[in-house]
């Protein structure tokens, strides 16, 4: 198993060095020259060319940007991580939070692919009311853990629950800002399959990027009920007995309302 320290140490980096301060020059230590980044439906390629001009957009638009970690694990080769992003949006003035969940990929010293989903439609809703919603609660000391080897039945759990349609579905796992006060959970699409594009665990904790194929919901507030549609999801799921105890997943819901018209 490759160094399960080694890889939190570099994330620390990531997640202060070059989100918080800001310093996108600390990218050349952390990334690969032909870092990949995929979410939703576009897959950014090169650290200094596209990937550079999208995180300098970003952290324009939001000026005091940070990143607040709320769950990191490692099998040494892999990584997972749940966070929130918040920072003031420029145009308007309105502070605000939205959620994501990553999947990382490195060479045993810097990043090679991250495939990431981030809760964009909160984000939106929060710059349209005028106000922040609340930045869920750190992870205690996240950088210092130690690495567990993957459970395969933990992996075959988390397969068998997504194939059976548990996202939006199952009470036991929040979506997107289900986790907030008031907010009432959102289907958004009714699945009929599910592509899984990349799955692993740490421990029985279990981390995924998938495409959900299927037909927009009742309830979700664009595009016609009952008309295909494609929801690009990411998720880490809590294993208990081969079953699911607990978990997040965030939805692309802006990319499915772009597409849906």
């Amino acid at each position: 198993m490759a160094s399960a320290s080694a890889f939190l140490a570099l994330m620390k980096r990531y997640c202060i060095d070059y989100v918080n301060v800001g310093d996108q020059s600390v990218t050349r230590d952390l990334m690969i020259e032909d870092y990949v980044l995929q979410m939703g439906e576009y897959e950014v390629v090169g650290r200094d060319g596209a990937y550079w001009d999208a995180t300098a957009r970003q952290m324009k638009q939001y000026p005091g940007l940070l990143l607040t970690v709320h769950e990191i694990a490692t099998c040494g080769n892999r990584l997972m991580m749940r966070f929130t992003e918040h920072g003031r949006h420029a145009k308007s003035g309105v502070p605000c939070a939205w959620g994501g969940i990553s999947m990382y990929r490195w060479d045993g010293s810097r990043l090679t692919h991250c495939s990431v989903e981030q809760d964009y439609w909160s984000r939106k809703r929060q710059i349209d009311a005028g106000r922040a919603d609340t930045v869920d609660h750190p992870a205690t000391a996240p950088f210092t853990g130690e690495g567990q080897q993957p459970d395969p039945a933990a992996e075959k759990s988390a397969r068998k629950w997504l194939e059976a349609g548990g996202i939006g579905t199952d009470g036991a796992v929040q979506c997107d800002d289900e986790w907030l006060p008031g907010h009432e959970r959102m289907r958004v699409l009714d699945q009929r399959s599910i592509a899984i594009h990349d799955l692993f665990a740490v421990g029985q904790r279990v981390a995924f990027h998938a495409t959900i194929d299927g037909t927009i919901a009742a309830d979700f507030p664009a595009g016609e009920t009952g008309a295909p549609g494609a929801l690009h999801v990411a998720g880490i799921l809590h294993i208990d007995q081969g079953k699911i105890a607990h978990g997040r997943v965030i939805r692309n819901r802006m990319n499915l309302r772009q597409s849906a018209g």
